[in-house]
């Protein structure tokens, strides 16, 4: 049976701060980031099965993903916690603030978010790549080859 890669797009908006860091990313600042999922598997080839053909249907990549990054991560502030960014914008009221145990970099990004789709995914089909566009010319990107 072939292997098979299936790939889905999905786009939010969200911002961030680099604590510490030693350029303009220091600053809080927003982008509009484009993620591109690509899973693997082997199309279900069971007579009658009502996905028959399919590696995976593209609307339960979507039920995955959405719930655990595009919802989540759209139109949020994203900063490390515990950090002084953190504590200004809870002082400050503001109520969509992702603190996360690590500095909120594309990279540390892509990773995390590769963590989050790999716990979902039925057992049949397994995450392949990810492609993190933070900018229309700068990305990160993220291979289940790489991280075994």
């Amino acid at each position: 049976m072939p292997k098979i890669r299936l790939t889905k797009e999905f786009r939010f908006e969200m911002a961030h701060a680099l604590e510490g860091y030693d350029g303009l990313c220091r600053h809080m600042h927003g982008h509009s980031y484009i993620l591109t999922v690509t899973v693997i598997g082997e199309p279900i080839d069971v007579p009658g099965h009502p996905k028959l053909g399919m590696v995976m249907d593209f609307g339960d990549l979507k039920r995955i993903v959405n719930p655990l990054i595009v919802d989540r991560f759209d139109h949020a502030v994203a900063v490390m916690a515990n950090t002084p960014t953190h504590t200004k914008l809870t002082e400050a009221g503001f109520n969509r603030i992702e603190a996360l145990p690590f500095q909120p970099t594309c990279e540390n990004m892509i990773h995390y978010f590769a963590g989050l789709i790999m716990s979902k995914l039925p057992s049949n089909v397994k995450l392949h790549h990810l492609k993190l566009n933070e900018t229309a010319t700068s990305y990160a990107e993220w291979y289940a080859s790489d991280n075994q």
